[in-house]
């Protein structure tokens, strides 16, 4: 481990916030996301992220804290917040499985989904209704438009002359606009009929409309189009805008943003007669979502979470601290350091916990990360491979730093060493084979029927293939493949584990079981039916299966019966799973990592503890004095925000260890003071709770003595 490295990780401090029952945490990363949305009211600024679910901010985007309780659909396409008629506002969350409002500003959730016929909602409006509450719209996927007048509670269609996919919404005045695949309708009835007003707009698909004073814009796939008369024609208005694939506008003040597919953010400050390029700073090209907050512009990208503007946008910074809603395509071991390949994001290193993440992808010009192993150098060392969009990348044993190899295939899908041999696979061009630790690679299909790979696992020296037409096997090192799928019924074999002599594969119809180094195969899915099961992991006598939509299972007994263990997940689309010290660890689709310890499912507890603490407390550290970590305790009797930090002897700040709401339960705070010097420090805990309009606040300090 270099000294960066170690220095980096040493001073990321360990974030224990486990409540006393058993369940999954999410760590703290990797951080950013498919941002698809945002909402903004006063302070609170919320974004939507697509498998993150919402997220909120209140110091404008510094840090975000994850907003799902209630919310058990994580796939979010749009965010709205509107007054409710009773003094309050009502936030809603249009996702893959209908709509969610929050009435305490994402703190929890309820569905708001009754009568929605179409539940995939990507747009949501809303039109004052005179008495200080909304007429709320929601825009579906082929359902046309909703209407609700009762705050979400339920629902009635408004899409007479509108049956087609709707994208967005937006409101001038009392006029209602709907961007569709087929471009611009609108009603000025509140959706009890709508016309189409395209003429004019070249683009099929309306991706985004803006309002700027009296102007309309709309931004499409074949640039932006601006209206002066309610909608009735349009005009081109995209000089200057060298990439048309328009995904998001916004107006703020005299200033037009654009957010394109592909090319980043352009700005027009003269009604959109001319466009420049606005992205510096902008390290994802990718913009699929604006919003104005003051006088910060906030940009949601893919995949790289959100960044913001406080100069016009002439720069950008990112800024996704605490945005958890990353692809995990691949979780592996090198010795005892946990890695997590992500889509769009790259190589992230864990810290000694898993808790925190650190980005480690210098030299990983191709950030799509499909898969990632580990092997033998040839030197007594560890080399890394990270398989890409564009091929497989290595680096040494600390994943610091990599180099491209060269590999003459495209995306690389699955990879596996053992010793020097290395094998990827690919979609479409079959496996490529290293026998010199990944320096030189030569296709070795020989046998193989399908060039569709999609895992790839190494047994002793039998390696296997699990592709799109079943099993294959390799006793020479990847140079030539057997079949071994005889009783495997299901063709897509998607990942593999070991336990003893037994093997299992995890298909698109659950898991299958062979004693016989794959030569014949039985079904292993007692209690797990027929899901789609894209990742296995081992760890003794038990064998875990994350599947894709159906959460995490564990078996004691080789797959004769399962058991659901995803208590606290959050995203139930699992993409890869890998077992360190005592934690499983799980990468999910849009809501990055996240960990377990294993006794928890050994001993299948998966109810929480009724014995809660009756009033806050602030234990004392333990052990004090300590060198170079120490245990904080704390208990709350519900729902609160937490504060935890640590000052040396003269009131300075040296340590932020907790900011952010947490459930009412019994918690550990590890502080790990290894770069610090030896002295008397102060831990102070302050917490807000608030229940029935009423605020219960809590504030105390521990001495802790450092003697190194």
């Amino acid at each position: 481990m270099s000294e960066q490295r170690a220095l980096l990780l040493a001073t990321v401090l360990a974030f224990l916030v486990a409540p006393a029952w058993g369940q999954w945490q999410q760590t703290r990363g990797p951080y950013g996301g498919y941002v698809t949305c945002f909402a903004v009211s006063d302070t609170n600024l919320f974004a939507g992220a697509w498998g993150g679910g919402v997220f909120h901010s209140t110091d404008n985007g510094s840090h975000w804290t994850a907003s799902n309780n209630g919310l058990t659909n994580v796939r979010v396409m749009a965010l709205a917040i509107y007054p409710d008629g009773s003094g309050g506002k009502s936030l809603f969350a249009g996702t893959s499985g209908g709509v969610y409002r929050s009435t305490n500003y994402g703190t929890s959730w309820t569905a708001a989904s009754t009568a929605l016929v179409d539940t995939f909602v990507q747009a949501l409006a809303g039109i004052p209704d005179g008495s200080g509450g909304t007429i709320l719209f929601a825009g579906t996927f082929g359902g046309g438009v909703y209407l609700s007048i009762n705050n979400g509670a339920s629902w009635t269609p408004a899409r007479a002359g509108l049956p087609y996919i709707v994208i967005t919404l937006t409101v001038s005045g009392t006029n209602l606009f709907a961007g569709t695949n087929i471009g611009v309708f609108l009603s000025t009835n509140n959706g009890v009929s709508w016309t189409w007003a395209n003429t004019g707009i070249t683009g099929p698909a309306v991706q985004s409309i803006a309002v700027s004073g009296t102007n309309l814009y709309a931004g499409t796939y074949d640039g932006v189009f601006l209206s002066t008369n309610n909608g009735t024609s349009w005009t081109a208005a995209s000089t200057g805008l060298t990439n048309r694939y328009v995904k998001a506008i916004c107006a703020s003040g005299t200033n037009l943003f654009a957010g394109t597919l592909t090319g980043g953010i352009f700005l027009s400050t003269d009604s959109g007669a001319n466009w420049n390029a606005a992205s510096a700073g902008l390290t994802d090209t990718a913009v699929v979502a604006l919003a104005v907050s003051g006088s910060v512009i906030f940009a949601g990208t893919s995949p790289s979470g959100t960044f913001r503007s406080t100069d016009s946008g002439a720069n950008w910074t990112e800024c996704d601290f605490g945005l958890t809603g990353t692809i995990i395509d691949a979780l592996t071991l090198s010795g005892s350091t946990l890695l997590a390949g992500s889509y769009g994001r790259g190589v992230f290193v864990a810290n000694s916990d898993g808790t925190d993440w650190m980005d480690s992808s210098a030299g990983l010009t191709y950030r799509s990360v499909w898969a990632m192993a580990s092997g033998s150098d040839g030197g007594g060392g560890t080399r890394l491979y990270a398989g890409t969009d564009r091929g497989v990348f290595t680096s040494p044993g600390t994943g610091m730093s990599w180099t491209r190899s060269p590999v003459t295939s495209g995306g690389v899908q699955s990879l596996v060493a053992g010793g020097m041999n290395v094998i990827a696979g690919t979609w479409g061009s079959g496996v490529f084979r290293s026998t010199d630790a990944g320096v030189q690679w030569i296709g070795s299909n020989a046998g193989l029927a399908s060039p569709y790979l999609y895992s790839l696992a190494v047994n002793a020296t039998n390696f296997f293939a699990g592709t799109a037409s079943g099993c294959f096997l390799s006793n020479d090192s990847g140079s030539t493949w057997t079949p071994a799928s005889s009783g495997l019924t299901q063709p897509h074999v998607r990942s593999f584990a070991f336990n003893s002599t037994n093997m299992f594969a995890g298909t698109d119809g659950g898991v299958f079981l062979s004693t016989d180094n794959g030569a014949s195969w039985v079904t292993a899915n007692g209690g797990l039916g027929a899901l789609s099961v894209r990742a296995l992991a081992a760890s003794g006598t038990y064998l875990f299966a994350g599947t894709y939509g159906g959460g995490i299972f564990f078996s004691s007994d080789n797959g004769t019966s399962w058991t659901t263990a995803s208590t606290g997940l959050a995203n139930p689309f699992v993409l890869s799973l890998a077992v360190r010290g005592s934690y499983l660890f799980a990468g999910t689709e849009g809501g990055g990592v996240w960990r377990r310890p294993l006794s928890e499912m050994s001993t299948a507890v998966e109810a929480p503890s009724t014995n809660l603490p009756t009033q806050f407390t602030l234990s004392q550290n333990y052990p004090n004095p300590f060198n170079p970590a120490t245990t904080i305790a704390f208990g709350l009797p519900s729902k609160s925000f937490v504060v935890i930090e640590v000052f040396d002897a003269l009131g300075r700040r040296v340590a932020s260890l907790i900011s952010r709401e947490l459930a009412a339960g019994n918690y550990t705070q590890e502080w790990n003071a290894e770069h610090f010097a030896s002295g008397v420090y102060f831990c102070r805990m302050s917490a807000r709770m608030i229940f029935g309009g009423h605020v219960d606040s809590f504030t105390e300090t521990r001495k802790l003595v450092l003697l190194k």
